[in-house]
């Protein structure tokens, strides 16, 4: 499967903290990449791959220039466009449609979004229908698309790693 996330109208001032969780869910869930769009910023992307070269892992973080004609070529590319809202359809049942598709593009705002983006998606999903954070949403969708097995994931490449610990801080040097 392959997953790519869409961040839309990231602002340098307000949203890095936010940007960056939502780079790092991503990652840690099971994407691929995420696509910015907005203000560039280059700390963002140095940051991230800062985390693939100490923890390894391919993903990537990359800038679009426009989200609407990348939203239909990755349709066309047989993308199944999903959009994380509080007004869509309850997490459990779509996901149990949308991980039958082999490549997902995930829409996650950090603005409001334009309407169109509604009448784009395959699929608007909630998971819960109150005002919450895309950060806990995109966790959410994504483990419920792997239903928990990307907890497991293997990232490559890395120069430390943890072993898992009761107590305290276990660091592996790779």
């Amino acid at each position: 499967m392959n997953i790519k996330i869409l961040r839309y109208g990231h602002r340098l001032i307000r949203d890095k903290r936010i940007t960056t969780h939502c780079s790092l869910v991503a990652r840690t869930f099971g994407a691929d990449e995420i696509i910015i769009y907005g203000d560039e910023d280059e700390k963002l992307k140095e940051n991230i791959e800062d985390v693939e070269d100490k923890w390894g892992g391919s993903f990537k973080l990359s800038f679009g220039k426009n989200w609407r004609k990348d939203c239909k070529k990755l349709a066309k590319e047989g993308y199944k466009i999903v959009h994380l809202t509080m007004y869509g359809l309850p997490v459990d049942e779509a996901a149990k449609e949308i991980r039958k598709h082999k490549k997902i593009a995930v829409f996650i705002g950090s603005q409001k979004v334009p309407p169109e983006v509604y009448s784009l998606a395959d699929y608007n999903v909630a998971v819960a229908n109150q005002p919450h954070s895309e950060v806990s949403s995109l966790a959410i969708l994504l483990d419920r698309i792997f239903q928990g097995k990307e907890l497991k994931k293997s990232f490559k490449g890395g120069k430390i790693s943890l072993a898992p610990s009761a107590e305290g801080k276990n660091i592996l040097r790779n």
